[in-house]
């Protein structure tokens, strides 16, 4: 049996100081001042709370932040006077430990430069498979803390190797589970989701993000990359699913109304998700108008693929918007290659065009032809 992963860093915090520091989002400011002061005080992280207030996050209080200081030096000469004994006296497993406890006191106050350095060490002088496999696990949350992407990208494969040298099958679980949230973070939103769903029926990485929060990530992803099919079969009749829905219904209307073609609906659950959900998001933000765009798109082109010809009225109606609205966002859907229709002004009609499969392949091939030819002309450049 996997031993229990540590919740280090608390990955809610930089969720909260997100908030704090977004002036669009000043409703959630008293909430998320509190949780991240409460949060910072449980485990005394003083060189968190330096990096907080210098940010304008929280108003500087010295008494407490001397008071932290103080018991994370007493602690910390207890864990060195630890790891002094054990080096001395006992054997590698004790070492190890002592190590580990070290570390791992470093990675909970925030100390990204200590923490990282000492996980490192950890990482060197640990035997066991398993735990070297959770101190890189750490390595990748400090990152997702700091919003370190170097740090996570060099401790992914590190991880996807270990595990495939004999990781348990709840270490490999989880793993997926990060490596999603990691695609999602870069917009791989495809492959992202493909892994959340993977491990939709057996999440355990509580230590990233609670259950509920998962679900309904894993359904705003999936709900833009499945096709309509799998969205019924892996999605709507999950249990997961399911069990989630009635606690955040935002999310049933819009994977619900999306499936039965209410896109006026729809189009209200979407306007809905991006307040209460995206722009809220620290890791869902910055997508947030790609996301809104694609859906957009994806329950046009369902609609289109219905019909060869629609009047830009019944079109505007069936989304609960106005002509000029549907008309210029198919204006410019269309003019981006994204839609696949005519727009005939004169007569107020969308009429569909589908592409030969046959066309796209070979203008896929001529366009990535020339991006070859391009790159062998300028190497050939560098080299001669």
């Amino acid at each position: 049996m996997a031993e229990e992963i540590i919740p280090i860093p608390n990955l809610s915090l930089p969720q909260h100081l997100f908030t704090l520091i977004s002036p669009t989002l000043g409703k959630l400011h008293d909430n998320a001042r509190k949780q991240l002061l409460e949060g910072i005080k449980a485990d005394k992280m003083s060189p968190y709370y330096k990096l907080v207030t210098s940010a304008g996050a929280l108003t500087p209080d010295s008494a407490l932040l001397e008071s932290m200081e103080k018991d994370n030096e007493e602690e910390l000469k207890k864990l060195d006077e630890r790891l002094a004994e054990a080096e001395k006296q006992e054997g590698e497993s004790e070492i190890s430990d002592a190590l580990k406890a070290r570390a791992n006191h470093l990675t909970r106050i925030g100390d990204k430069e200590g923490a990282v350095a000492a996980q490192k060490l950890a990482l060197e002088k640990t035997p066991g498979l398993g735990s070297r496999i959770d101190i890189v696990l750490t390595l990748i949350r400090l990152g997702i803390f700091f919003g370190d992407n170097g740090l996570i990208t060099e401790n992914l494969p590190k991880a996807e190797r270990l595990i495939e040298e004999g990781g348990d099958w709840d270490r490999r679980n989880r793993l997926k589970v990060y490596r999603g949230l990691h695609m999602i973070s870069i917009r791989q939103l495809k492959a992202g989701g493909a892994l959340l769903l993977d491990a939709l029926s057996t999440f355990t990485a509580t230590e990233l993000t609670t259950y509920n929060d998962f679900v309904a990530l894993t359904i705003i992803i999936n709900a833009l990359t499945l096709k309509r099919v799998d969205l019924k079969k892996r999605l709507i009749t999950a249990p997961e699913v399911i069990s989630v829905l009635p606690e955040i219904p935002i999310l049933g209307d819009l994977l619900n109304n999306l499936y039965d073609c209410h896109y006026a609906k729809f189009f209200v659950a979407l306007a809905t998700l991006e307040q209460k959900y995206l722009l809220p998001s620290r890791l869902l933000s910055p997508h947030t108008r790609y996301y809104v765009r694609e859906m957009r798109i994806l329950a046009y082109s369902q609609l289109l693929e219905s019909y060869r010809s629609l009047t830009l009225e019944s079109l505007s109606s069936a989304f609960g918007v106005s002509v000029e609205f549907v008309d210029s966002e198919l204006s410019r859907f269309i003019a981006n290659g994204r839609l696949h229709c005519t727009i005939d002004k004169v007569h107020g009609i969308v009429e569909t065009t589908r592409p030969s499969l046959k066309n796209a392949q070979y203008d896929k091939v001529i366009k990535q032809g020339d991006v070859l030819l391009n790159s062998i002309q300028r190497l050939s450049k560098v080299l001669y």
